[in-house]
């Protein structure tokens, strides 16, 4: 896993790794190649913002669907 130096704080630090895994599902669905070091600084502003709007996208219809469970 690539070290960055992002502020941001995971409500859930153990979920590391799964969003990792999203992240490269994600950008292999939209034909985008991410560097196994982590590196992404060669990438477009317009791949990135892409990879991390879909991610966000694919989270809230999951949380969606669980909300949609939970109070039926």
């Amino acid at each position: 896993m690539s070290q960055s130096n992002n502020s941001n704080n995971l409500v859930a630090p153990n979920s590391r790794g799964a969003l990792e895994q999203l992240k490269y599902e994600v950008a292999q669905e939209l034909g985008i190649t991410l560097s196994p070091d982590g590196y992404q600084g060669n990438k477009t502003s317009y791949e990135n913002g892409s990879i991390g709007g879909y991610i966000t996208k694919r989270l809230v219809t999951l949380a969606e669907q669980q909300l949609a469970g939970q109070y039926k």
